[in-house]
């Protein structure tokens, strides 16, 4: 089986099997009939994918991998909070009549801040960093602006990614308040996977570790049985990834600049109800 395969269903029993239940507390997320949706849950999941070795996407099911990166892209490339400019329809439930998501995401990667060496956003001050501080423990970035949060159509999930290179080996901590673990978990993991791939290629760097921080790592109530049956699926290898290595610009690259060979996956016909 994959890693990414190993590590999750590692986490999927063990919040099956010593998860705390919210049942009877008021919560805020509401399926869509206007039940509230409760969770099992465990504090503070860690898991580290070695990107060196494998790439980290399931196999017990089919993880979206263009649509994953096309959102990525969409928040740290295109810096957008406009679902007009996302391929994909997973955000229509938090986008205003403009289609905007307020001033989350890619909105506050965009925004620009005083430096010594000039005005930077968030990004191209990692990507400035790798390249002339590749030995300074202050990359990262954070879109969690206490100031902004009112006026986001979602507060941010996936909030901080800090950068460290260790030799020649580009490593990335992901910190993540809340995680859907049946909806979203692999994922993001894939997304971030590709993000430190991108931003080593582009700055001279090799790949090394993603560390994925989720403070709240939850199965709601209604996954709770297809949980079980993923479970029960049918692991297999991980497929190899492949990146176009003549891209050395980050703003260059697009979905097609990726692709899995041999990537195997189990079949999941299930409408997985999500929580809003």
């Amino acid at each position: 089986m994959s890693r990414a395969d190993e590590i999750l269903i590692g986490n999927l029993q063990d919040i099956l099997q010593n998860g705390v239940s919210d049942e009877g507390y008021n919560v805020r997320p509401r399926w869509e009939d206007g039940t509230p949706a409760h969770t099992i849950k465990i504090f503070a999941m860690v898991n580290r994918y070695d990107l060196s070795r494998e790439f980290p996407i399931c196999t017990l099911r089919r993880t979206a991998f263009k649509s994953a990166i096309d959102e990525i892209l969409w928040i740290w490339q295109k810096k957008s909070n406009n679902i007009h400019d996302l391929s994909s329809h997973i955000w229509d439930s938090w986008a205003d009549e403009s289609g905007s998501i307020g001033k989350a995401y890619g909105y506050q990667l965009s925004v620009k801040h005083h430096y010594a060496e000039g005005e930077f956003d968030q990004v191209d001050r990692v990507l400035y960093d790798l390249r002339h501080n590749p030995r300074s423990r202050r990359i990262l970035t954070n879109i969690y602006n206490h100031h902004d949060l009112s006026e986001m159509g979602l507060y941010p999930c996936a909030y901080s990614v800090t950068f460290n290179v260790s030799g020649n080996r580009l490593n990335a901590i992901l910190n993540q308040r809340s995680q859907d673990m049946l909806v979203a978990n692999n994922w993001n993991v894939v997304q971030y996977a590709v993000l430190v791939h991108m931003m080593a290629q582009v700055s001279g760097l090799e790949v090394g570790e993603l560390v994925h921080v989720v403070a709240d790592a939850h199965i709601y109530d209604r996954h709770i049985p297809l949980v079980r049956e993923l479970l029960e699926a049918k692991p297999y290898p991980a497929p190899r990834f492949v990146m176009d290595k003549s891209v050395t610009d980050f703003y260059d690259f697009t979905p097609d600049s990726f692709r899995l060979e041999d990537y195997q996956f189990n079949t999941f016909d299930h409408k997985i109800p999500v929580a809003i």
